[in-house]
């Protein structure tokens, strides 16, 4: 997995006034600042958080297949950064493959599991999880500055019903997580990939709700979001298909945005270009 800070720059000057206490950051780096972007070099091999979450935290381990996700480069403020490093060993997941996740354990509570995949800058799935403080949010995205920015929303609201994992969602479905242990799944905003030899990456596909499938409760609720109408429809067509879910609507088409989800920055955006906005509720049949 790569990032935009994995070659070697000059170090950045010192803030005036500030010192660097005996093993709170590497010799001779900053102290972070707020707000400000985080850069510094580090030398080879040297984890860009060493105790956060992973460059790579599933490895060679897996096969090499067609991503739904693509990293996206861009810079770690100092703020996000330090939450990272403080709220990753409490509140962070690197999906690795290697274990079968209690999410009891991981949550300290049995309360309800929703699985959130791609979260952004985490400003909706905090108030999600504000609105509701009985339900505990999984979310899965690899972008890192967006990790660091949910983990201070968490972290500065109290928000002890959100976990944040660092990997690919299809091994952490597949490998980590046990049957019917899923109480909702959440796929808000997904890459479009608009270009029809790249559609084949979408994550809503047949392939996907089969594993999804053996993961969410009967009666969980499956919760799509799009602002591309062409990627709407063939989630439609998909999950109508499929005979383990069931349209909440009866008349089997889109649903209005349900209260419980926010209007996120990136849905606003859409919006003020004339996207249209498209909800689908299926939930989870006994079979």
């Amino acid at each position: 997995m790569s990032d935009s800070l994995n070659a070697p720059e000059a170090p950045r000057p010192a803030v005036p006034g500030r010192t660097v206490a005996d093993g709170e950051l590497a010799s001779h780096a900053p102290v972070p600042v707020p707000g400000e972007s985080i850069r510094h070099t580090r030398a080879k091999g040297e984890p860009r958080f060493p105790d956060g979450p992973q460059a790579d935290p599933a490895g060679s381990h897996f096969e090499r297949r067609i991503r739904s996700f693509q990293p996206r480069r861009s810079r770690v403020t100092a703020g996000q950064a330090d939450a990272l490093q403080r709220l990753w060993p409490k509140w962070g997941l690197d999906i690795d493959g290697q274990c079968v996740v209690d999410l009891g354990e991981l949550f300290g509570n049995d309360n309800p599991v929703v699985l959130e995949i791609g979260f952004g800058m985490g400003e909706a799935t905090a108030q999600m999880a504000a609105g509701d403080p009985g339900t505990n949010i999984l979310a899965v995205d690899v972008h890192t500055p967006g990790q660091g920015n949910l983990l201070n929303l968490a972290d500065q609201n109290g928000l002890g019903n959100i976990r944040v994992a660092n990997g690919d969602a299809i091994i952490l479905l597949r490998e980590m997580l046990g049957p019917d242990s899923l109480d909702g799944l959440r796929v808000y905003f997904p890459d479009p990939w608009p270009k029809k030899r790249h559609h084949k990456r979408r994550l809503i596909q047949p392939e996907f709700l089969d594993l999804a499938a053996t993961r969410l409760r009967p009666g969980a609720l499956v919760h799509c979001a799009t602002d591309w109408e062409p990627y709407a429809e063939q989630m439609l067509d998909v999950l109508t298909a499929h005979p383990d879910f069931e349209n909440t609507r009866p008349d089997g088409g889109f649903a209005p945005r349900p209260e419980f989800r926010p209007l996120t920055r990136f849905e606003g955006q859409g919006l003020d270009k004339g996207h249209v906005v498209n909800d689908l509720l299926f939930r989870r049949v006994q079979r």
